[in-house]
């Protein structure tokens, strides 16, 4: 234990940078600005209001919001008046949220910009006893009529003239994975270990970092998910510069380009989707021609990142799930160089990355990103690492703590090796693995990457829970749905290519194309676009074995 503080650097570019633009929200054709200053104010102010309701030192505040500026100030709030921070994920149906609200103990809520889910999500929460705080209403979202409203419980304070500093040791936030029911998962997080991730940055700056605060970030993958949390909100907050959000996903585009951030942080879901919108407009014929032309290739690949909101962009990474080499490799060829980082809730999204322009590691996830990370393998396969920015434990949950945390190492619950030069691949999770019914163990990720190169395919999933042979789901793309004929018949050469090189148990029987796509809404990805092995089964598994019994090699369901 150490009684040492965190050094909590809002405070200083609360004044350096007093006047500088901090938090920006777009509304239309607008955009409303906060200084670092007016943020400053209104969280002191609020965590004087928080302070107010009576609550218990070091109480748990629940945050459920998509990302806007009250969300970022309501987090400084809740740490400028010493609780503890419980976001969650803006998705939640009422029996996830009053389930996780009871089990993590939640004395008060943040209820923001929620996309008409708050009537039925209130359900969960005894609106009554609980105090709650709402963002202002935004345009196409739940209008929240309950509890205290922002600007009205805000106006009611004096700002906190304190600068609070909390311990290292002290409990920063405890962060629930998506869609948590039953043995729920919550990693506790220390100030320590937050502390020490600006480590990555001072060793290899793989976001680009400008420590004078020059920096543009845009922030729209779920603030309440580490990744965003560490890269956007706290690579900021250390270093300076500007947050912008998201109107909607259809402003999306448009919201990017006005932004031109200096960094850009995304999962592989919203680099296929980049892609496809490119594709859509040239074929990949076409512009294999004009890329092999010096100067025009020269033209094409800037107007692309402009096209992108990327013109001004120093670094752009990928992360929160396995990023395919072929979609790398693809972007590189438009002159767009990805950083693909590996980490996950319970190391602060600190392990290893890939630097784009080096030659070697080609399909692994990099080395350390920190000289304090270290990685072994265990004898069944597993990848372990360990460094300064582990989680404490998960929360009233000792049984799974120790499974994860081992004499100081994270047993991550992913397959991999990791080569003689360091450079750790990743072959799977340890769950995900299942067998056949010859007895025959299926890596499905390893198979899967082999059809990484195909655009044509937007998500998919390698399945066959008691099957003989493995079959691929897939989710297709409208290029693919507007020529079916085609593309079944090069779906079906590819099949064939890809099973010649594989043992007999790996060969992938089938290729099914899935009617829906795999997104939150439907319970079929999580909020950071993750396929849910689990969840694509219980939907489809009624079918295997009639689409495994079928004469065709590419299905349409």
């Amino acid at each position: 234990m150490t009684n040492k503080h965190f050094d909590f650097p809002f405070y200083d570019y609360e004044l350096k940078l007093k006047n500088k633009p901090f938090l920006r929200q777009p509304y239309a054709k607008s955009w409303k600005e906060l200084t670092w200053a007016e943020a400053g104010l209104i969280a002191r102010k609020l965590a004087t209001g928080l302070k107010s309701l009576g609550l218990k030192e070091k109480s748990h505040i629940g945050l459920i919001s998509k990302n806007c500026k009250e969300w970022v100030i309501a987090d400084l709030a809740i740490m400028m008046a010493g609780y503890v921070s419980v976001p969650f994920f803006p998705t939640l149906n009422s029996v996830e949220i009053k389930h996780l609200i009871d089990f993590g103990e939640v004395e008060a809520l943040f209820v923001g910009k929620l996309e008409g889910n708050w009537d039925e999500m209130k359900k969960g929460i005894d609106t009554k006893n609980l105090p709650i705080i709402s963002f202002p209403h935004y345009d196409g979202n739940s209008e929240v009529k309950e509890g205290y409203k922002w600007d009205d419980f805000i106006n009611k304070f004096e700002p906190q003239t304190e600068n609070y500093y909390p311990k290292a040791d002290d409990v920063w936030t405890i962060i629930f994975t998506s869609g948590t029911t039953g043995d729920s998962k919550g990693a506790v997080i220390k100030y320590n270990s937050l502390m020490n991730t600006r480590e990555i940055h001072e060793a290899f700056n793989p976001l680009g970092i400008d420590i004078d605060g020059n920096n543009r970030f845009i922030s729209y993958l779920p603030l309440n998910h580490i990744f965003e949390r560490i890269c956007i909100e706290w690579t900021c907050l250390r270093y300076g510069g500007s947050i912008s959000f998201v109107e909607s996903l259809d402003t999306f585009g448009q919201n990017l380009l006005d932004v031109e951030p200096t960094t850009f942080a995304g999962v592989p879901r919203i680099y296929t989707k980049f892609q496809e919108k490119i594709l859509s407009k040239m074929s990949q014929k076409k512009l294999n021609i004009l890329l092999k032309i010096p100067i025009v290739s020269s033209i094409i690949k800037k107007k692309l990142r402009t096209a992108l909101g990327w013109s001004k962009v120093r670094v752009i990474v990928s992360g929160a799930a396995a990023m395919p080499n072929s979609l790398l490799s693809w972007y590189k060829s438009i002159g767009v160089y990805i950083i693909n980082g590996y980490g996950m809730t319970e190391n602060c999204c600190v392990c290893t990355n890939l630097d784009p322009f080096q030659p070697l590691g080609i399909g692994s996830v990099g080395k350390v990103s920190s000289p304090s990370v270290d990685l072994k393998i265990t004898d069944e396969g597993e990848v372990c690492m360990t460094g300064p920015f582990l989680m404490d434990s998960y929360y009233k949950n000792k049984e799974m703590t120790k499974e994860t945390l081992k004499d100081g190492w994270l047993h991550t619950g992913d397959m991999g090796y990791i080569d003689e030069n360091g450079f750790l691949y990743i072959t799977g999770r340890v769950k995900d693995i299942f067998k056949t019914s010859k007895g025959k163990y299926i890596e499905p990720s390893v198979l899967e990457s082999h059809f990484g190169k195909i655009n044509e395919l937007q998500q998919m999933c390698i399945v066959g829970l008691g099957l003989d042979q493995p079959i691929l789901l897939a989710v297709p793309s409208k290029k693919a749905k507007e020529n079916k004929e085609n593309f079944n018949k090069k779906m079906s050469n590819y099949l064939a290519d890809v099973n010649k090189d594989l043992d007999g148990y790996k060969k992938i029987k089938k290729i099914v194309m899935v009617k829906e796509e795999w997104i939150p809404e439907n319970g079929l990805s999580t909020p950071t676009l993750k396929i849910k092995r689990a969840k694509i089964d219980q939907r489809f598994s009624e079918n295997y074995q009639e689409w495994y019994n079928s004469n065709e090699d590419v299905l349409w369901q």
